[in-house]
Parts: structure tokens; C-alpha cells; sequence
């Protein structure tokens, strides 16, 4: 049930490329999403984009922080960046993320 919602109630069918940071003490972090050709961007399903909804069997985390691609006027991508100030929040995170790989077959690579 873990999904990417950029209108809220409509999953993001469109799989991301996720990239991680986290400061060396582990206070904080961020994870930038990048969507090419999301589907939020070309349905015909109505609704704005509000910002990138996480949402699971926990509940929904929120970033409001969403920037849409054009290139020559036609919808390319969108890329979203979602900010954890805590080590709660990113294990939080970090949950929503197994869920959401394990359900969408991703993998991880550490750099």
C-alpha cells in the first residue's frame, strides 16, 4: 500500500529515481525524488499538484518542496525534495521507502 501521490487520492504511477543524503552524525537528511514523464503531469485526472504525498499503512509524509521540468512547453519530469530534521524522521522515512521498493521491485546502491 505504499505509494507517491502528487494529487492527493491518485497514485503516481511513474517510478522515481531517488537519491540520499544524511549529515555524518545522522541528524538530518534529504532524499530527492526525480519522475520523468510522471503521469501528475499528463492525466487528464483533475486536481492540482498540492506537493509529493509518501503515503502507507503508517499514515502520509508531506513535501511541499515540488518543481515541474518543461522542455519546449511539453511536461518532462518533476522533481521533489523531502527534508528529515530527525533521526525519527528518517527511520520513518526509511520505512516508507522498504515498503515502497518492495512493492515496486527497486533496489539500492550505495555510492
Amino acid at each position: 500500500m505504499a505509494q507517491i501521490q502528487f494529487k492527493q487520492g491518485i497514485r503516481e504511477d511513474v517510478i522515481p529515481d531517488v537519491r540520499l543524503t544524511r549529515a555524518a552524525d545522522g541528524s538530518d537528511g534529504t532524499a530527492t525524488f526525480y519522475f520523468e514523464n510522471p503521469t501528475a503531469l499528463t492525466s487528464e485526472e483533475g486536481g492540482d499538484i498540492t506537493g509529493m504525498y509518501l503515503v502507507d499503512e503508517e499514515g502520509e509524509m508531506v513535501s511541499r518542496d515540488v518543481n515541474a521540468k518543461f522542455i519546449n512547453g511539453e511536461p518532462a519530469g518533476i522533481e521533489s525534495v523531502y527534508v528529515m530534521k530527525s533521526v525519527e524522521e528518517w527511520e520513518r522515512f526509511m520505512r516508507f521507502m522498504n515498503r515502497y521498493a518492495e512493492e515496486n521491485g527497486l533496489g539500492f546502491t550505495k555510492s
